[in-house]
Parts: structure tokens; C-alpha cells; sequence
């Protein structure tokens, strides 16, 4: 990779004996020597941290910035309440998705968290479509990800007040001077935290975290398994602009007031065939989650068939497990072998694995709603 970018914890991985891959256009560590299942584990049982910093960081500002965002997006934000945040797709006009991303009421402004991979993308289509209207601006800022049960108990040390947020609530707080944007979400399907700060201020809180007994730092390589046991997509893998949200099994992405018979129906990229699909349920192909038999994981790009050998569909992003000890994958297939307990087969070096679709997420989440 020519010219790679670095996170402001650059130096700290490599203090930290991580080995560095090539991400997004960064040098990002996908394992520190823990390696990536006893990584994992950790998060599940105590508490890890994750830097995601080469995420995308946006704001948004002007008159009604929540009308002009639903432009893009079949979300719900004008009835999004202040210090709330929300799930959202930016659509095209064929109903594929750009990307996924999460957007928080900051009441005069709305703030975005975008993919890596998309985020140049992603600012251009805002400052095309939204850019002599309102104010968009990228965020030179840090972005940390502190996961697990025990997430709660080291932020209480850290921002007693960051505690009483909610699952999917946003707020801003003084943690030794330093202001901290902390929203309550993260992407293992755990309890956590994900706390914005000034790029310069990003190391010292990095520190200060993983010298919490409970706190280990955390790889790309457990990031992803943690991702998909909760049965949550990537974007480029699981969903991309040849996928609707339907198709992507993201029909609640699509908000109620915004599909038809509702408040304010339609008015995004894509809204006549996205919302009928939603309406005729007629779409070809579904994305599911595949648990598969043996222990060698079926990865990416794996072609699907049925018992007589004919294509019926594919697996986007697969692993094995440590939580769930299989291999597990999510894949899209034809509609007729959707249901749960279908039986599948995955070509793997020209021989046929049998796997069985299974509901997502595959192990229970553990999100703090109150």
C-alpha cells in the first residue's frame, strides 16, 4: 500500500506489538500478541478496546437538517430526538445502498459516523447533494470503541455520567478537561461505549483506558468475528450498491413514517423500488445467517447450491466462531431456502459443505436499554 494513512494510535499499536495490515487506505492492527480468539473472548467476558478512528466523522448544520438528511436516506430523523442516534442508509437510484451509518441529533447539528472505506465518497455526496444548503464539515478527531459486560464499570471510573446513557443515545461530557463525544453503540453486539475526541487527545485516552485491569486492546481480526456472531453486516461484504435494504434483510432501516401510508413517504435515492419491495415482499434473494458443519470456517465469496448442485446464492463474510464454536457465515440466497433449518451447500475447494440457515444475531446481545 503506497502511502498509508495513520490513526492517531499509531505509534501506541505499534508499542503494543501489533501486527499491521493494510485497511481503508490505513495502517491498522488487526492483532496485538493476545491473538485474534483469545481477543475475542476477552471482549465477550470483560471488556476490550478498539480504535476506529480511521472511521469518518461528519457534521452536518443548517435549516432543517433533518428534512434535508431524509433526502438521502429512508430513516426517520425529524421525529429523532436530541441527543438520540440512529441507524441510516444513504440509497441510490436504483434502491443500492452507499452506506450504512450512524447519525446522532446534536440539536443544532447533526453528527455522522460513516464506513472507513467510504468515507471520502460519502462527504462528496453530501457536499453535492446537501453542500449549497448547509454547512458539512469532515472532523479531524479520534475515535475509540470500549466493548464488553465490563464497559459500564470502567467508564464509571472514567465519566460516572456517560453510565446513564441508553443503548443508541449520544451525549457530550468533560472528562479532565477534554470534551468527549461518548455514544452508547458499538458493532460486537456488547455493552459499550464509543467515545470521539480531538485527534491530539486520542492517545492519552487510549492509555488511560487500557490501564483498566478490565481493558484489552483489540484487533481487526476479533472486530470482525465479534461483528458477525452479532449478525451485523460490512459493509463491501454484506451489503453494497447491488443490495437493497430489503434484500439485506435491513427493512427496519427503513422507518414507518417513511414508507408508503406513513407521514412522509418516499423522497429518498431509490424510494419506488425500495418501498416496493417492502410492500410485495417479491424481491429474489435474502440475506441469512449460515451455521456450517465441521470446524474449518467457509469464507467469502463461497458459492451456494442446493442438493442437485444448482447456484441458489452466496456467502459475503464468514469465520468460525469462538463464542458460538462453529463456523458460522451470513450470505444471500434464493427466497425459497431463506427459512430457518434449510440445508445448503457451500463450495470449498470443489467439494460441497453442508450448511444450515439460521436466524441472526447468532449469539444474544447484551445492549443496555435500562
Amino acid at each position: 500500500m503506497n502511502n498509508p494513512k495513520h490513526t492517531p494510535l499509531y505509534d501506541l499499536h505499534c508499542e503494543l506489538g501489533a501486527k499491521m495490515v493494510p485497511f481503508a487506505g490505513y495502517e491498522m492492527p488487526v492483532q496485538y500478541p493476545l491473538g485474534v480468539k483469545k481477543e475475542h473472548e476477552h471482549t465477550r467476558a470483560r471488556c476490550g478496546l478498539f480504535d476506529v478512528s480511521h472511521m469518518g466523522q461528519f457534521t452536518v448544520a443548517g435549516d432543517d437538517v433533518a428534512e434535508a438528511l431524509e433526502t438521502l436516506m429512508p430513516a426517520n430523523l425529524v421525529d429523532l430526538a436530541p441527543g438520540a442516534q440512529r441507524y441510516g442508509i444513504f440509497t441510490n437510484n436504483e434502491g443500492g445502498i452507499l452506506d450504512d451509518l450512524m447519525l446522532v441529533n446534536a440539536e443544532d447539528h447533526f453528527y455522522l459516523v460513516v464506513n472507513a472505506a467510504c468515507k471520502d465518497q460519502d462527504l462528496a455526496h453530501l457536499r453535492a447533494t446537501l453542500g449549497e444548503t448547509h454547512t458539512i464539515e469532515s472532523l479531524d478527531r479520534g475515535l475509540l470503541a470500549l466493548q464488553g459486560p465490563d464497559a459500564s464499570a470502567v467508564m464509571a471510573r472514567l465519566c460516572p455520567a456517560a453510565c446513564e446513557l441508553l443503548f443508541m443515545q449520544h451525549a457530550r461530557f468533560d472528562i479532565d478537561g477534554e470534551e468527549v463525544w461518548i455514544s452508547r453503540c458499538g458493532y460486537t453486539g456488547e455493552d459499550g461505549f464509543e467515545l470521539s475526541t480531538r485527534a491530539e487527545a486520542t492517545d492519552a485516552m487510549a492509555r488511560r483506558l487500557l490501564a483498566e485491569p478490565e481493558v484489552e486492546a483489540i484487533g481487526l481480526g476479533a472486530r470482525d468475528s465479534l461483528r458477525l456472531e452479532a449478525g451485523l453486516c460490512l459493509y463491501g461484504n454484506d451489503m453494497t450498491t447491488e443490495t437493497t435494504p430489503v434484500e439485506a434483510g435491513l427493512i427496519w432501516a427503513v422507518s414507518k413514517p417513511r414508507r408508503r401510508g406513513g407521514e412522509r413517504p418516499g423522497g429518498f435515492p431509490g424510494a419506488d423500488v425500495i418501498l416496493h419491495q417492502v410492500d410485495a415482499r417479491d424481491h429474489e434473494r435474502k440475506r441469512v445467517g449460515l451455521v456450517a458443519e465441521g470446524k474449518a470456517p467457509v469464507r467469502e465469496g463461497a458459492v451456494l447450491v442446493d442438493d442437485e448442485a444448482h447456484e441458489i446464492g452466496v456467502v459475503t463474510s464468514g469465520v468460525f466462531g469462538p463464542s458460538v464454536g462453529r463456523p458460522i457465515a451470513m450470505g444471500y440466497v434464493n427466497r425459497d431456502f431463506e427459512a430457518p433449518d434449510s440445508r445448503v451447500f457451500a463450495l470449498v475447494r470443489g467439494k460441497k459443505r453442508a450448511m444450515i440457515v439460521t436466524k441472526m444475531p447468532f449469539v444474544a446481545p447484551g445492549h443496555y436499554r435500562g
